[in-house]
């Protein structure tokens, strides 16, 4: 269902890579051996994962239903104009973009640190200055920006040269992922995982039940890459109920991928003595256990990974921000200049200027930022899958006619089941005594960026009084009138 004339559209496997991409980026090379100490060792950090698949599939069955029904970007936020109204897409959507867009100066921050470990040297060595804690360097910044243009320029020209992009780099990052799963495995010792659990790291949890909890913490965000899916449903070309596919396959793929990792790779070494081996911890892992030749190439070629997990991350999302910034513009819930489209290829203009310069200020901030950076976007995408949960459980009741290309295994108690679950990680996310709790600087974060969007869509309500309700409803929409 592409509206772009002069594209040919995106296929299924365009829209697996774009979410899977997304999802995988960097934090599986650099930071595993952090999620263990942070849940207690490895494996409750992999039954955590899988703990995660099980309550984020009902979530992204939800996608899988909602989004042929209502193929146009905007993902959660379009569903939630439809179920319940404005207030309710605005909380969703601007909590969405939200994530999305913090990504984006996550990835500009996180691409010197992994190119200079390709490239000793690359960033310099003496900072320009300390924000946070964290040093920023010239080389850090020119290495941002650059990289920050390619990914811009490649939006630019259209989803098919983005999804292209995607295509190419998460090839690399399976291949990589690949070599270093094998490679713990020759290296695998059941005695390596021992001790079962141990609280290492002053966590909020004192059993291994509570560590496979803390793993929540991080989870949301290392999982939120496939909203991005249903946010280019609209550069579709076939059959939009394997978009909605393609949401639960890299949900599925990436849980199992993290799960995976974690315990293959906790028993390659003794899992405590990889809680000092320095980041890339991954690749220093392998270098370690194999040493010489053998360990140096594995070192290279799990950074190659890591590099392009990273540019698969920021590419998603910037193909995503845009998108999903464009639907809440249609409904006129933030300035209408955001939803200016290119006339030759649909992408949204005025979006992708705002994500290059969003992306732009990631390499001055430095990575003392990253890790409250993280927690937010874990809490804003919670908010926007519990209520895309209750918006198919609401649209089931006001619009059963609505045509539903697929219609979701367990119906609405499969529905209930992902909100209240959402709703009550998201309660605990807040709970300073909680495993899950995200952290004084990540909640003023979450609360100011709440309250920015507020602002924001209730000075836009001038703009909207002059719009008709139904004629702003009709250009969210409108594109169904494709199918």
């Amino acid at each position: 269902m592409s509206n772009n004339p002069e594209t040919k559209g995106l296929s299924s496997f365009d829209f697996f890579t774009i979410g899977f991409g997304a999802i995988v980026g960097v934090g599986w090379a650099l930071s595993l051996n952090n999620w263990m100490a942070n849940s207690g060792g490895p494996i409750p950090a992999a039954i955590g994962y899988l703990m995660v698949l099980v309550i984020l599939t009902p979530v992204a069955l939800c996608y899988c239903e909602l989004t042929p029904m209502l193929p146009v970007a905007g993902g959660g936020a379009a569903f939630a104009y439809r179920a319940f109204g404005e207030t309710a897409s605005i909380i969703s959507g601007w909590a969405a973009f939200g994530a999305f867009i913090f990504m984006l100066p996550w990835e500009a921050i996180y691409v010197t640190d992994v190119l200079s470990m390709i490239i000793p040297g690359v960033r310099g060595d003496t900072p320009l200055y300390t924000l946070n804690g964290g040093d920023v360097y010239l080389g850090g910044l020119i290495i941002g920006l650059v990289v920050t243009a390619i990914i811009t320029w490649a939006n630019a020209k259209g989803a098919v040269s983005a999804a292209w992009f995607q295509k190419v780099m998460t090839v690399i990052l399976l291949a990589a992922a690949a070599i270093g799963i094998i490679s713990g495995i020759f290296k695998f010792d059941f005695d390596n995982l021992k001790p079962i659990y141990e609280n290492v790291n002053d966590a909020n949890h004192n059993s291994i039940f509570g560590g496979i909890l803390a793993i929540m913490t991080s989870a949301p965000f290392f999982m939120c890459g496939f909203e991005t899916i249903p946010q280019a449903v609209e550069d579709a070309s076939g059959d939009v109920k394997d978009v909605g596919k393609a949401v639960v396959m890299a949900v599925a793929v990436a849980a199992l991928f993290y799960a995976l990792a974690l315990f293959v790779l906790g028993a390659a070494a003794p899992w405590q003595d990889f809680l000092d081996v320095d980041s890339p911890a991954v690749s220093n892992l392998l270098l370690n256990a194999y040493g010489g030749a053998i360990g140096r190439v594995l070192y290279i070629v799990i950074l190659i990974g890591t590099l392009a997990g990273l540019l698969t991350t920021w590419n998603g999302f910037y193909v995503a921000a845009p998108r999903l910034l464009m639907c809440l513009a249609r409904a006129n819930l933030v300035p209408k200049a955001l939803a200016k489209q290119n006339p030759k290829n649909g992408v949204p203009t005025n979006g992708i200027i705002l994500c290059a310069v969003l992306s732009a200020a990631g390499p001055f901030l430095g990575v003392g930022l990253i890790e409250p950076l993280t927690s937010f976007s874990g809490t804003a995408c919670l908010t926007s899958w519990a209520i895309t949960c209750f918006c198919l459980i609401r649209l089931r009741k006001t619009e059963p006619d609505l045509p539903r290309p697929y219609k979701i295994v367990g119906g609405t108690p499969t529905a209930w089941f992902g909100g209240i679950v959402m709703t009550v990680i998201w309660v605990m996310f807040f709970i300073p005594t909680s495993p899950c709790y995200m952290g004084t600087m990540a909640m003023i974060i979450f609360l100011v960026w709440m309250a920015i969007g507020i602002i924001l869509y209730l000075g836009n309500s001038g703009q909207r009084r002059k719009v008709p309700k139904e004629e702003r409803a009709a250009a969210m929409f409108a594109t169904m009138g494709d199918e």
